[in-house]
């Protein structure tokens, strides 16, 4: 705690001289000469006149610093059977192939580019390939109602809107054709290409204008490389759910987010380069975009992209396979997942089965998690459980 509050204490006492030096932990093409300033609209601007890449910075440099050969994302699918993993070396080529085909269709520094798919590897490439360039990516949870798509491409424009063909709940296949010819057809804004990736197991026709196939693409696409942009560049823009009005877009920038990420891996999540960390949430979701994709990545660790469900893939003992099979260090999660084990498993007997060594914190955020179930993983796990919500 003591250390706790001394670094509080010189954030609080002088916040530009501490976030200065936040910055300095980062790889920028221009360091900043301005660390704090406001636009003329009252908007807070941090680093505005750095000159950075965030693709950069979650790729290129660790292949280059001599992490080409670690493990940066691993996918594991119960709901397929699939299990693959990517060195940082081989992440790289992919998005850069992702990247080219954008730069192909036509897609520029600042165009935005919507992403509905679903938890699988070719998501996490679309979203640093958009980075790359300097498109703005907009990440809409996939299976949304075609109105709620519509609502979205009306809003945030995108040249391009890549999708799949389907996503998977437990069993159930969702297609997703159908749902984004819909929203096309719904939307006042014309998108010029729709690009599908065809998953195994559904395989649709298409016969659409504005279809395009993921892999003909992808095999004509040459690997582009980073564009630099201002630290005040948008990142991305990511909707509020709309339960209370029409859905508003939040913009993130590049550079002021990039040290954000950093500074929570290391001073919230105690993680280190070469850490395996596991945010059992989805792309969709903020924290999908933050502790799936972006913060591991930059901070140099292992990240697990995990399409299955906390029970019935195949049961309440999946997460501790998860977890024991690629060491994981830390789990975030939210309090929601721990109930439905909790439901499946009330008494903790499928945890007998695994050896949990690795596993050092479990973080529960995206609600508030109720004394039951924060004492039944404490109890359960043994190892410090943090609510911060």
């Amino acid at each position: 705690m003591k250390a706790y509050k001394a670094i509080w204490e010189r954030s609080i006492d002088d916040p530009l001289a501490f976030w200065k030096e936040q910055a300095e932990t980062i790889d920028w093409f221009k360091f900043p000469d301005t660390i704090y300033s406001q636009t003329k609209e009252g908007f807070d601007r941090w680093y505005a006149d750095g000159i950075m890449n965030t693709s950069y910075l979650a790729l290129d440099r660790h292949v280059n610093s001599g992490r080409a050969d670690q493990p940066a994302l691993i996918y594991d699918s119960p709901v397929t059977g699939t299990k693959k993993s990517y060195t940082y070396a081989e992440l790289l080529h992919e998005v850069e192939l992702v990247a080219g085909m954008l730069v192909d269709l036509g897609v520029e520094k600042g165009d935005r580019v919507l992403i509905y798919m679903p938890m699988i590897p070719q998501t996490v490439f679309a979203m640093l390939a958009c980075a790359r360039i300097g498109a703005i990516h907009s990440v809409v949870f996939g299976g949304f109602a075609p109105h709620e798509l519509a609502v979205r491409i009306d809003n945030a424009e995108p040249r391009v809107l890549l999708t799949a063909s389907c996503g998977i709940e437990v069993e159930k296949i969702i297609p997703y054709k159908n749902l984004v010819d819909k929203a096309v057809d719904l939307a006042e804004y014309k998108v010029e290409h729709v690009v599908l990736y065809q998953r195994p197991e559904w395989k649709v026709q298409l016969n659409s204008p504005w279809d395009k196939d993921w892999e003909e693409l992808r095999a004509r696409a040459k690997p582009a490389s980073y564009v630099p942009v201002k630290s005040s560049d948008t990142l991305y823009i990511i909707y509020t759910s709309g339960t209370t009005g029409k859905p508003k877009g939040v913009m993130r920038d590049n550079g002021g987010h990039a040290v954000a990420m950093t500074y929570s891996m290391k001073h919230v999540y105690d993680a280190k380069p070469g850490d395996v960390f596991w945010a059992a949430s989805d792309v969709g979701w903020v924290v999908g975009h933050s502790y799936i994709v972006y913060a591991p990545l930059i901070h140099g660790c292992t990240t697990l992209l995990f399409e299955g469900k906390p029970v019935r893939t195949p049961d309440a003992g999946t997460f501790w396979r998860v977890i024991v099979e690629y060491k994981v260090k830390s789990l975030f999660t939210a309090p929601t997942a721990f109930r439905a084990i909790i439901k499946e498993d009330p008494d903790g007997l499928l945890k007998q089965k695994y050896n949990l060594d690795s596993l050092e914190y479990l973080f529960l955020a995206g609600e508030r998690c109720d004394t039951g179930t924060l004492k039944w993983a404490q109890k359960l796990l043994n190892i410090p459980v943090i609510d911060h919500w």
